[in-house]
């Protein structure tokens, strides 16, 4: 899930349930998401890490058509004490962080086009039920992200931005040691194709999760991660939470930034010269 500090103008728009929050998807919404199932489950096997393959477990999700939000509260509710929550593609920064901190997870009620299948800028349905909500059914993630929902609840701005750098680098795009090997559980990996095969290959840096250097590290959001932090083991996650995570925003204010490991985003050509 993205949030804004004010909400920015999206293509799409949230579908909306009816009295009984049941959302009723067109056939080509359905065969969108079987179309992404398929395609990334076939990825799995040996790359993620196992809470995520019991979660998938659990939730038991639909292949041939978009699960309902209340299908998947009823096995968060029992795990963890989770729910989703249905949203808009984009929401501000101060609901984001409030629905976090009272255990419901954002989850905008669109997919994306077929035109858009690899990647589009606002999380839809498939990334945040897929990519997320499995690891939502592990405790130690589970109050992990609560407990960031409750800091970026009293955060100021400034320090919000510096949160957002440690969720991007762990919820979202987190790697994790395992008996097994290295694994992925952060779902900005897991529910894309080209960064599940990017992640675990030898073209970015694999860096032992410090939290302070994930609070100074830059990232942009629409390339292959240069850099991916990886945890010695998902407990790390909950022993953070016991940390005082402001204290090290503060240092990590105080120090800066690290150098970015990407070139700047290019600027988007003027109308007038774009034949040029």
């Amino acid at each position: 899930m993205k949030a804004q500090s004010a909400p920015k103008k999206t293509a799409y728009q949230a579908r909306m349930p009816d009295d009984n929050g049941h959302i009723a998807w067109s056939e080509q919404e359905n065969a969108t998401w079987r179309t992404l199932m398929e395609r990334q489950v076939e990825l799995l096997p040996g790359r993620v890490c196992q809470e995520y393959l019991d979660g998938m477990e659990r939730l038991a999700l639909p292949v041939e058509r978009i699960p309902q939000l209340a299908e998947v509260d009823a096995v968060l509710r029992e795990a963890t004490g989770w729910e989703t929550a249905q949203v808009p593609a984009l929401i501000p920064f101060d609901t984001f962080f409030e629905l976090l901190a009272n255990r419901r997870f954002p989850v905008a009620t669109f997919i994306r086009t077929p035109e858009e299948l690899d990647y589009l800028q606002e999380p839809d349905i498939f990334h945040e039920i897929f990519g997320h909500c499995p690891m939502l059914t592990n405790p130690a993630f589970a109050e992990f992200t609560a407990t960031y929902g409750r800091l970026g609840l009293e955060a100021t701005p400034k320090e919000r931005v510096y949160l957002a750098r440690l969720y991007w680098m762990t919820v979202e795009f987190g790697l994790v040691d395992t008996p097994e090997g290295r694994r992925l559980y952060g779902g900005g990996i897991i529910s894309s194709p080209k960064e599940t095969l990017h992640a675990l290959s030898d073209a970015p840096v694999h860096a032992p999760f410090d939290p302070l250097d994930a609070l100074r590290t830059p990232y942009r959001i629409d390339i292959l991660q240069p850099l991916y932090y990886v945890l010695d083991s998902l407990e790390t996650l909950h022993e953070l939470s016991g940390r005082d995570i402001m204290g090290m925003v503060h240092e990590a204010m105080e120090l800066g930034l690290f150098e970015p490991r990407f070139p700047p985003k290019p600027k988007p050509v003027p109308a007038e010269t774009a034949s040029a």
